[in-house]
């Protein structure tokens, strides 16, 4: 191997070195992170205020929060297509009108099968009356590179934006997703009736950094292996007579 290509060689190692490094951080970040949020799940549910500065949100993400009002649902959004259980259906955002001027909010109450996309095929997942809804406050996902632009002129909707959300409906830019206890008979009944499926009250970040350092880390001792038997190796018998006749 020439110089140049030894050098080249040689990078690949102290890449996937750094990167498993890197991971070694960002484990760290992840696993204080979900401590934080998991923290704030155990802790009393706290009255959600009448007026919310939507750029504190992130303070509090995970929080569990619970708000009395009216469910809207002439302002029902329906984000989709959502998977569940393997099933396809959508996420039911409905503004719950509370007392007072401005105080509505995005409650994301959960996922219902498309065959009961139409409001009039479930009744009994729209209630009437004041309703107390308990949940966590969360800052939503954003879209990734793949999916479409929302499009509320046309009631279609792929991906929470809060800001587009609440200027369509007049809520505040604030998202609340409705919890539930998980229980399998449950989720049956209500998928069967219409009734939104609410998400279980707990950290669903994925965290499989611990993962990407072994990987990264036995890239990088394999390549160095590799490398240090390609530097080692004896030359053959043409390297050998060329170096030979060149020192003659």
């Amino acid at each position: 191997m020439t110089k140049v290509t030894d050098s080249a060689a040689a990078l690949i190692p102290i890449t996937a070195f750094a990167l498993g490094s890197w991971q070694v951080v960002r484990l760290g970040w992840k696993t204080d992170l979900i401590a934080k949020f998991e923290d704030r799940l155990v802790r009393t549910p706290l009255p959600l205020p009448p007026h919310i500065d939507h750029s504190a949100v992130k303070d509090f993400d995970y929080r569990r929060v619970y708000a009395t009002g009216h469910f809207r649902h002439d302002q029902e959004m329906l984000i989709g297509p959502r998977i569940h259980d393997g099933n396809n259906g959508y996420l039911v955002v409905t503004p719950l009108e509370r007392e007072g001027k401005g105080t509505t909010v995005l409650v994301n109450r959960g996922w219902i099968p498309k065959k009961l996309k139409r409001q009039a095929d479930r009744k009994e997942g729209l209630p009437t009356g004041e309703v107390t809804v308990e949940g966590l406050l969360r800052e939503p996902w954003k879209k990734n590179m793949f999916t479409p632009d929302n499009k509320p002129e046309l009631g279609e909707f792929y991906f929470p934006d809060v800001h587009q959300m609440a200027n369509v409906t007049g809520s505040q830019p604030v998202w609340v997703e409705e919890t539930m206890e998980p229980d399998l008979l449950k989720a049956y009944d209500r998928e069967a009736k219409g009734i939104p499926i609410g998400r279980p009250a707990e950290v669903n970040l994925r965290n499989n950094h611990t993962q990407y350092i072994f990987t990264w880390y036995a890239l990088s001792a394999a390549t160095t292996i590799m490398l240090w038997m390609v530097v080692k190796k004896p030359p053959s018998d043409i390297t050998r007579r060329v170096r030979q006749n060149k020192e003659w």
